[in-house]
């Protein structure tokens, strides 16, 4: 699978999808950059396809890209994509995020966009 680099190095950007992953989840809608938006689209579909079979193995599997430390938000995300998200996608055989274009931003013009679950 192509994926974009988004000027980074593999570390970096790992880590940057996974806190986008892990944001999208807690919130349901963030606005980011239409580089990293389209990025976030092929993980958070994938995310919501693991959560629709709930069982250890996707647990295991998710826990490995959304961030769970600590924080007690951060454990709800992955309590969340089980409970909410993937029971109320259990219908939809894919396509669970959208990315809508929106101005760019002030100060260095880039394109900025939302994604959020449909």
């Amino acid at each position: 699978m192509a994926y974009s680099r988004l000027r980074r190095t593999s570390s970096q950007r790992k880590a940057l999808l996974r806190d986008l992953v892990t944001d999208i989840i807690i919130n349901e809608r963030i606005i980011t950059t239409e580089a990293k938006a389209k990025e976030l689209k092929k993980l958070a579909d994938r995310m919501i396809t693991l959560a629709k079979e709930d069982t250890l193995a996707s647990r295991r599997q998710a826990a490995t890209l959304v961030r769970f430390e600590a924080a007690n938000e951060n454990q709800n995300a992955l309590q969340k994509l089980f409970s909410d998200l993937g029971p109320r996608y259990k219908e939809r055989t894919g396509g669970y995020t959208r990315i809508i274009k929106t101005v760019p931003r002030r100060g260095d013009a880039a394109p900025m966009a939302i994604i959020e679950f449909v």
